[in-house]
This record gives C-alpha cells, sequence and structure tokens, in this order.
C-alpha cells in the first residue's frame, strides 16, 4: 500500500468513531435516519486529508471540518422549517459535544499536555462507545448529550423506563471496565 493510502488509513481507524460519535451525539435523533452521517464523516476525514496544512492538532481541525459538513446537510434536511434565529453555531455544539467526552473520565485542566491528553480519552470513549451494544450506545447518548429523561429514551427505544435504566446501568459498566487503566 502507498505510504499516503496508509496514512489515511491510520487516520481514519484513529477518528473515524470519534467523529461518528460527535455526529450522533449532536445531531437530533430525529434527523438521523435524514442524514447519511457514515458519508459526512467519510467526506470530512477525506477533506482533512486533502486540506490539512499541518497534521498537528488532527482532532480539532477535524470538528470544524465536521461541524461544516454537518451544518451543510442539516440546512439541507431543515430546509422547509428553517428558522435562522433558533440556529446555533454546530462547532461550538461539536466542540461541546467533544468536551463531554473527556468529561467522563477527567476534570478540565489548562495545560496542553491535558488537553491532548483529554484529546485521547476522548478517542478512547469513543472507541469503548462504539463497543457497546446499539440499544446501550444509544441510551447513553440520549442521556448525557441531549439531556432527555428515562420517559423520553423509552418512548425513542420503545422500552420502560426501568428496561433503559438497566441499558445506562449496564452500559456505564461496560464503559467503566473498558475505560479503567490497567495495575
Amino acid at each position: 500500500m502507498p505510504a499516503d493510502r496508509e496514512a489515511f488509513a491510520e487516520l481514519d481507524a484513529r477518528y473515524r468513531r470519534y467523529l461518528l460519535l460527535l455526529s450522533h451525539a449532536y445531531v437530533e435523533p430525529k434527523l438521523h435516519r435524514r442524514l447519511d452521517l457514515e458519508g459526512i464523516v467519510q467526506q470530512t476525514l477525506l477533506e482533512a486529508w486533502q486540506s490539512a496544512p499541518d497534521r498537528a492538532g488532527w482532532s480539532i481541525w477535524l470538528r470544524r471540518l465536521l461541524a461544516h459538513n454537518l451544518n451543510d446537510e442539516l440546512r439541507k434536511a431543515r430546509a422547509e422549517k428553517r428558522d435562522a434565529a433558533r440556529e446555533q453555531s454546530l462547532e461550538v455544539g461539536l466542540a461541546e459535544s467533544s468536551a463531554r467526552l473527556g468529561e467522563f473520565l477527567a476534570a478540565n485542566q489548562s495545560s496542553p499536555s491535558a488537553r491532548i491528553n483529554r484529546e485521547e480519552q476522548a478517542l478512547r470513549v469513543a472507541i469503548a462507545l462504539d463497543r457497546l451494544p446499539p440499544a446501550q450506545r444509544e441510551a447513553l447518548i440520549l442521556q448525557h448529550w441531549h439531556g432527555w429523561t428515562l420517559a423520553q429514551i423509552g418512548e425513542h427505544l420503545q422500552r420502560s423506563a426501568a428496561a433503559v435504566a438497566g441499558l445506562l446501568k449496564r452500559g456505564l459498566r461496560q464503559l467503566r471496565e473498558e475505560l479503567a487503566e490497567p495495575e
């Protein structure tokens, strides 16, 4: 495999899950079916590879490109219902979603090495979330990123509130196990 292809495959393997998680966490669940989130993430990775002047700071660059690409697709999906007064910056929203990944593990720190550490942790969380069963992953995203109640999640997943509570408990337990530092 040529060096460029190999390097792109490494970029794809490292950031695809992270970008998909940010997309799913940010975009309203009702719109997931109307948008091709996988395609948007693929487009984002390709654009980043072709246009990134410096390979440092990938996660920040990728979030900006993802925000731009999601914004374009959301505008198309909401064209008939668009209200400019209610629109918010996707880049800010994605940055907040990314920050929430780090909140699973650590408090907000300010040094550059701490920021890099948080970004690495966010990638680990995205990979761990990706390994969860789909219902557990969706329940966690709906509760922790969208702030939905057990009843709202239950209605969305067509399950009882007690069943949703079980999904959340098992999902969090599995995340903690996967993310635990080896002793």
